[in-house]
């Protein structure tokens, strides 16, 4: 038995789950198995040969494969505001950026909490526990666009990282966006520090984590990125970042600073396992070389990359052989359009296949990444990502019952990215039911997306 069933009694306790996958250092998957939390931790776990503790309340998962909660590492939550957005949708990375800058920059603290709180709930609903926001647009008169996110987040009740993200150079200063959604950099550094300090939470299963984000090597100055890991150092937080997204990003780098995008991303001192980056499609293997043995991690965006993302592959395989820690990520809502991880946990069991072969990926590796991966790019290995004694208490019942599951009786973890598709029946954030049945146990959802379409249509000019 993994967890003491005796004892004081559970404040949760999930029971009868067709398989447990604990996603532990051994992996180990327990049949018929139960998961019991305790302030808000995990207070035991066993199959069903072990006796399950007393509980103040239960939860039935029947028919389910029960894993870790899913960590989603890269997002900008406020892109659904403009999903699936016609004139932008065809084009390559960087005039899908420039066709959609002058839309953000109708961003406010309105639309960031209802964009928030909408992206969280879909994300809760996908099986998704904790997730991470880049958020770095700035429109002057916009507001505090991350404490609107950060209320969202504690309304819906998943564990949330937050970034502060930034853009400086504007298309005057041969960047990309336009100079409504830039700041200067000792705007960005004072807010950056005010915003750890009014929100950052150091402890064991927080809920409220802030990383430092500049957007990307063409869009802050050098001298921005080296005060941010700068202050990162100081205040004791991560970096966030996007690297070598796009080919495009190699001639940039090149052109304006005559290294490519991981030589100047080590020069200005973000070559260090604080900091995880986004996408890392096009690194060469001296490169992905250099980010295992520095523990850089990288949150793999399977949907993105194949949608806009150069066309590449992100050399998931080679990461993790040389010390990458990867993770998922879903990357913005008006990139991919669906804030789902279980999509992007299918789609990167597809894509490794697709580059690999038969063997190039599969179902334990995806849902190792999507767990363990993810609590190793933000930092919180053994604490989130697995159902161990001593972990937080968030869990998925991923339900394997229907047409869809019909004759899928051997391998549970196999089947749970073979068919599908899936969501999940109930989910479980610090031993709260955030999904329960299906729905979300926060009231509300129909008025936050009437809201919702309001703000959106207000952001793409279609209010007039």
């Amino acid at each position: 038995m993994t967890g003491a069933a005796a004892g004081p009694s559970a404040d949760l306790v999930i029971v009868n789950a067709k398989l447990v996958a604990t996603c532990d250092g051994e992996g180990r998957e327990l049949p018929g198995g139960w998961v019991a939390i305790t302030g808000g931790l995990i207070s035991g776990v066993g199959a069903s040969t072990e006796p399950a503790p007393a509980a103040a309340a239960t939860l039935d998962a029947a028919g389910c494969l029960v894993t870790p909660g899913l960590v989603n590492t890269h997002h900008h939550i406020f892109q659904n505001l403009t999903r699936s957005y016609g004139p932008a949708i065809n084009g390559p990375l960087f005039s899908w950026l420039t066709t959609l800058y002058p839309l953000w920059a109708g961003l406010d603290e309105e639309a960031a909490y209802l964009s928030a709180w909408v992206g969280l709930a879909e994300l809760a609903l996908g099986g998704c526990t904790t997730t991470t926001d880049h958020l770095y647009v700035a429109p002057r008169g916009g507001g505090d666009l991350w404490s609107a996110e950060i209320a969202a987040a504690r309304e819906i009740g998943l564990r949330f990282h937050p970034t502060r993200g930034s853009m400086t150079l504007s298309a005057k200063d041969g960047g990309l966006p336009p100079d409504s959604v830039v700041q200067d950099d000792d705007e960005v550094l004072a807010d950056s520090e005010r915003l750890v300090a009014a929100h950052h939470d150091p402890s064991f299963g927080a809920m409220t984590r802030v990383a430092l984000a500049p957007c990307s090597p063409f869009s802050v100055s050098p001298a921005l990125m080296r005060q941010t890991a700068e202050l990162a150092e100081k205040l004791d937080v991560r970096l966030h970042t996007h690297l070598a997204e796009d080919p495009d990003e190699d001639t940039f780098c090149l052109e304006r600073f005559g290294r490519r995008p991981v030589e100047q991303f080590e020069e200005v001192g973000w070559l260090t396992s604080r900091a995880w980056v986004a996408h890392c499609i096009y690194p060469n293997p001296a490169e992905v070389a250099r980010l295992g043995a520095a523990g850089v991690g990288v949150a793999h965006c399977p949907s993105s990359n194949m949608l806009i993302g150069g066309g590449g592959f992100a050399p998931v395989r080679e990461f993790r052989a040389a010390g990458v820690p990867v993770g998922l990520g879903c990357d913005g809502s008006a990139s991919t359009d669906s804030a789902s991880l279980w999509i992007e946990s299918r789609a990167a069991l597809l894509l490794g296949r697709q580059r690999k072969g038969a063997t190039g990926m599969t179902a334990r590796e995806v849902l190792d990444i999507a767990t363990r991966g993810g609590a190793a790019c933000l930092g919180r290995g053994g604490e989130i990502g697995e159902l161990t004694v001593g972990a937080v208490g968030d869990l998925v019942c991923w339900p394997q019952e229907g047409v869809q599951y019909a004759g899928a009786l051997i391998d549970p973890v196999e089947a749970w990215l073979r068919c599908g598709p899936a969501a999940a029946r109930h989910t479980v954030v610090a031993g709260q039911v955030v999904v329960r049945d299906g729905t979300l146990t926060v009231p509300g959802t129909e008025e936050k997306l009437r809201e919702h379409a309001v703000a959106a249509a207000r952001i793409q000019g279609l209010n007039s």
